[in-house]
């Protein structure tokens, strides 16, 4: 089934020109498809999660990649075979129960195994157990010419690299072989504290960091002064057995993730500007407590508030708006950061901090040793100057932004973060993508 349609990101910002969409029921339609791009070529689409273009194809083809369902194997040692249209939501479920754990995650289940991939995700532990990409041992990709290769960190590893975090240009991903984590529960045992300004919270990262496998920090885009970049940290681990109360214990690996609704469309404002943001940013800060210690929580309080409510990202009303992430090496590049957003009127209130390990082998996986900052913008009058000018900062630090996230860059900024930028086109040309595999994203930055 084909049809010709507009799409946006996440973000509901830009809007692309119509694309002829095609669903892959099954690896037979993926080959026909790839083999059939036309000039504009082609780019595979998961859930949409991606903030931008990255699987936007003006005038081109887009590939939806949800029906590709058909293998789910999981061994006794861990070790799971899926095709790549599986969402991490239907794997946790289904995997939970038996005493696996995704070794990532990101901030929202609702992101297939061929998205993860492409855009390499991380989550709250990058600086214990690196990318999603890590923890792949081999993945098959339909090439350009409809060919299916498979590939891995040893078998022609600078094209599995390359497409890991390689947005979807070398080819489609149709199947991946991941290996999992064991636990005990679904819960996690979480610690809290509240800090009154960035410093704070980084001085305290710096300290506990390394005590947690998972770490993350929300901050206020809005106080500034001695309150600048007030804080909330939470981090935690996997809850042993041993730790969950009477009624949890019952059923330790239930998946435990509620869900309140869904937003079910988009107004014709946004409800999120400055006056809903500081408002909301003083509530957050305030009803967490200031220091709590091994508090059990469930995947969603945890991983992924945000999933608690479907479709949110249609209260942002027709404009839309931006998540801006970049990582940065230090705390000296990241504070001038925090005071550029708080002294611009720009306020956001989902703000995440996080640190982030070394990087691995693929050329344009973003995360890399440093401080990794996002913050999601509404769309409004003076926002592109304020991002150019964090542009700016993170280049200057030596940092970069994430394509995933991203919708509005340019290609000198893009190819300061990357230095290995040629090392990927070269992979391309060679297996045939250039061309054939491409997306608004692509064209725009020049990949």
């Amino acid at each position: 089934m084909t049809s010709r349609t507009p799409l946006t990101g996440w973000g509901r910002a830009p809007r692309s020109l119509p694309a002829t969409r095609a669903e892959a029921t099954d690896l037979d339609v993926v080959r026909r498809e790839v083999a059939a791009a036309g000039r504009r070529g082609i780019t595979a689409r998961g859930l949409g999660r991606s903030y931008g273009d990255a699987s936007l194809n003006a005038g081109g083809a887009v590939l939806d990649m949800t029906a590709l369902t058909g293998t789910f194997d999981l061994r006794e040692d861990g070790r799971l075979t899926v095709s790549a249209g599986h969402s991490l939501d239907t794997i946790l479920r289904r995997i939970v129960p038996h005493g696996w754990w995704l070794p990532v995650v990101p901030g929202t289940r609702q992101v297939t195994v061929g998205g993860a991939i492409a855009a390499d995700v991380h989550g709250k532990n990058h600086h214990v157990d690196g990318t999603f990409g890590a923890h792949v041992e081999s993945l098959r990709l339909v090439v350009a010419g409809g060919d299916l290769v498979q590939v891995s960190p040893t078998v022609d590893p600078d094209l599995f690299w390359a497409t890991v975090g390689g947005m979807g240009l070398t080819g489609v991903i149709v199947e991946a072989t991941l290996t999992l984590h064991r636990v005990e529960t679904s819960y996690f045992l979480v610690d809290t504290d509240r800090t009154t300004d960035v410093h704070g919270l980084l001085d305290l990262m710096d300290a506990h960091d390394d005590d947690h496998r998972y770490s993350v920090a929300w901050f206020d885009t809005a106080t500034t002064g001695d309150r600048l970049g007030r804080a909330v940290l939470t981090a935690g681990d996997s809850a042993p057995l041993a730790s969950l109360d009477s009624a949890r214990v019952q059923d330790p690996l239930a998946f435990d993730a509620p869900r309140l609704g869904t937003v079910p469309f988009a107004p014709p404002f946004s409800f999120v500007n400055r006056w809903t943001a500081r408002a909301f940013n003083e509530l957050w800060y305030r009803k967490a407590p200031a220091r709590r210690r091994g508090e059990v929580q469930d995947i969603t309080a945890f991983f992924h508030p945000l999933d608690i409510v479907g479709d949110w990202n249609r209260v942002y009303g027709p404009g839309g708006f931006v998540q801006y992430q970049c990582v940065v090496p230090d705390r000296g590049s990241l504070v001038p950061i925090v005071e550029q957003i708080a002294e611009s009127g720009h306020v956001s209130s989902l703000n995440v901090l996080k640190r982030f390990g070394e990087a691995n082998a693929s050329p344009l996986s973003f995360p890399t040793a440093g401080l990794t900052l996002a913050a999601d913008f509404p769309v409004r009058r003076g926002l592109d100057r304020l991002l150019t000018d964090l542009d700016s900062l993170v280049t200057a630090a030596g940092g970069r932004l994430y394509l995933a996230k991203d919708s509005r860059t340019d290609p000198a900024t893009l190819a300061a973060g990357y230095p290995r930028l040629d090392e990927f086109r070269s992979v391309r040309a060679r297996v045939g993508a250039t061309g054939v595999f491409t997306s608004d994203l692509a064209r725009r930055l020049d990949l």
